[in-house]
């Protein structure tokens, strides 16, 4: 799954249907970063997020407790979600395995523009599934045909003239 970075539409819809809560590492408090709008998307479609981020440990994002790393996190949850760079996915990679069985991890997500193959394939040979640069909220809108939801297709704005009749 993880050399040709192609996942199916009904892997994706598995993957996103199986799963209620995600750890999101590299969460941020600021409302115009693409972490926080996508945690309150997926908060919004009934996902628990759960705020990875050490500089703001024990403070809120959205109204969840932000832990500084995954084993922090007292209770169990199916995904992480990593919004940091591909250099530091490995390590966050290698402590989902380590905590995997007690959290209950069943699946490791890379976002847009992070890829490191070395890393899926560890988590792999642990029993993870892998999803590497994809957006957990843009494949959730595009499955489930919402894509207006971020200003597509609304019908509010368009380049076409409305017709008046008179």
């Amino acid at each position: 799954m993880t050399s040709s970075l192609t996942y199916s539409n009904a892997e994706l819809l598995a993957i996103l249907r199986d799963t209620r809560s995600v750890a999101m590492v590299g969460a941020s408090p600021k409302w115009n970063r693409p972490s926080s709008f996508a945690m309150k998307y997926l908060q919004e479609k009934g996902y628990r997020v759960i705020p990875i981020n050490p500089g703001h440990a024990g403070k809120e994002i959205l109204g969840e407790t932000v832990y500084a790393s995954l084993a922090d996190i007292p209770d169990s949850f199916d995904m992480v979600d990593i919004f940091r760079n591909s250099e530091a996915a490995g390590p966050i990679v290698d402590e989902a395995i380590a905590v995997a069985k007690e959290k209950g991890i069943k699946v490791i997500w890379m976002q847009l523009g992070v890829i490191n193959q070395a890393a899926a394939e560890r988590a792999e040979a642990a029993g993870l599934t892998v999803v590497m640069d994809r957006c957990p909220k843009i494949e959730f809108g595009r499955l489930h045909s919402e894509l207006s939801w971020g200003g597509f297709n609304s019908g509010i704005i368009s380049a076409k003239r409305r017709r008046v009749r008179l």
